[in-house]
């Protein structure tokens, strides 16, 4: 049994009972035993049982008590007291003052080892939830060598690399991702935390583009390096089936306009065509007739207009965190710019037929064209706020700059006083009709209102 668990307090009144009995013994004895013979030291007994107890103080206390009962039953020689009773008290107070620091060691080395044994369980436990997270994660887990040897590998990355019967511990990581074993080679002198997009290859030489995040770390044997690794190679192909979607998009739209120039231009020189053609001097002439075909080749060139279905183009979107991302974004812009950003964005129906990547370049060149207009403003500020109508939603985009002079202009391309091409609300407007919305301008006492509808479902 162990001694602590004799000297808890549920015991306190059993141990002072235990040694008053025992003193109470001792001192009888003591008492009737013949002169010059004591048993006085038995009174350490009674001084170790309530050690354990008793604070420091009371243990001196008790130990000079325990040597005046040592002095008074023990019928020796007055003349020798005084020395008997020093090294009495001396004798009982060391032995009570090294049973409580004994205990009192005793009773922190065992609670230091349960908090030892709660840490170690805690990290037992955390580290089998890391290794089931190693193991069950969806993404390539690696930790490379200070040589670039793979220490470790889950499954997700035997798979990724192409390696899935065979071991890839030991093997080299440049064999399969060169630029880890480079960030590596860099990383002894300097410890690294961060992103990279790079080329990467399998078992089998296949080449693909590898999103890694990963740091290295300092250990005995030198740097090493932890990454987890994607495949990005779908999502580069997606997103460069997007870019030529909008690329193929935007230039149909560059197209219409230029069409449309051209055939106000064509339909003005036709008719000026017609009006010399009744001058009499050129009757006959083979060169004004060519300039005459040429026209009409020009007004048959400018009939290529911008599609207007748009069943194969819009979707269903999801409104909320469509928002949350153009929220983000102009967020960005607005803080950069020193302008403030009013976001009144509430009563958002679930879902909008649009474009998710249309809707969000919208958004953005609205924001930019305030951001320049803001630029001479006192007061820079850009709200944003929705009303719902019956089967389409509102979304204005204000701010607080000088305004529009010429409103009805806004709308057409290749616009004389724009900064740029001119084409950026025009182009605009054409996204928005793509997949079934609008946007127009909508006048205001002060700065400039642009509104974009959205249909509901």
């Amino acid at each position: 049994m162990d001694a602590l668990a004799l000297y808890s307090r549920s015991n306190r009144r059993v141990l002072l009972a235990l040694a008053a009995i025992l003193t109470g013994l001792i001192a009888a004895v003591d008492w009737y035993t013949r002169p010059y013979i004591s048993i006085g030291f038995l009174y350490l007994f009674p001084v170790m049982l309530v050690s354990g107890i008793f604070r420091r103080w009371q243990i001196v206390c008790v130990a000079s008590g325990f040597t005046l009962l040592q002095e008074v039953f023990s019928n020796l020689p007055f003349d020798s007291a005084i020395p008997r009773l020093i090294f009495s008290w001396l004798g009982f107070a060391g032995t009570g003052l090294f049973m409580f620091e004994l205990l009192r060691n005793r009773r922190m080395v065992l609670v230091h080892l349960d908090e030892l044994e709660r840490q170690i369980q805690q990290r037992r436990e955390a580290e089998d939830q890391l290794r089931m997270l190693v193991a069950s994660s969806p993404a390539a887990i690696l930790t490379v060598g200070s040589s670039g040897e793979i220490l470790l590998a889950n499954e997700a990355a035997r798979e990724l690399l192409g390696a899935k019967g065979a071991d890839l511990k030991g093997q080299q990581i440049e064999n399969f991702i060169p630029a880890l074993s480079s960030a590596l080679r860099h990383g002894q002198s300097r410890l690294y935390r961060t992103a990279l997009q790079c080329r990467a290859r399998r078992a089998d030489g296949e080449a693909f583009l590898a999103g890694t995040w990963f740091s290295t770390y300092n250990s005995e044997s030198g740097n090493q390096l932890a990454a987890i690794v994607v495949d990005l190679s779908e999502e580069l192909c997606s997103r460069e089936d997007l870019s030529l979607d909008y690329l193929l998009k935007n230039a149909r739209i560059l197209i219409s306009a230029v069409s449309h120039e051209i055939r106000n231009m064509a339909g003005a020189a036709l008719v000026l065509h017609q009006n010399l053609a009744r001058v009499p001097a050129l009757k006959d002439n083979e060169d004004f007739d060519a300039l005459g075909t040429v026209i009409h080749g020009l007004e048959k060139l400018s009939a290529l207009e911008l599609s207007s279905s748009t069943e194969h183009e819009r979707q269903l979107v999801e409104l909320a965190p469509l928002m949350d991302e153009v929220r983000l974004l102009i967020e960005t812009i607005c803080r950069n710019s020193g302008i403030e950003l009013d976001w009144e964005v509430t009563d958002l129906p679930p879902s909008v037929w649009a474009d998710r990547y249309g809707l969000v370049q919208v958004f953005l060149n609205l924001v930019k064209n305030s951001r320049q207009a803001l630029e001479s403003s006192s007061e820079k500020r850009i709200r944003v706020s929705v009303r719902r109508n019956s089967g389409c939603v509102i979304v204005r985009v204000e701010d607080t700059g000088p305004g529009i002079s010429e409103p009805q202009m806004l709308f057409r391309p290749f616009q004389r006083d724009a900064k740029a091409t001119g084409l950026g609300l025009y182009v605009s407007r054409a996204l928005m009709k793509s997949f079934g919305g609008d946007l127009s301008f909508e006048p205001s006492d002060r700065g400039c209102c642009f509104a974009i509808a959205l249909q509901t479902p």
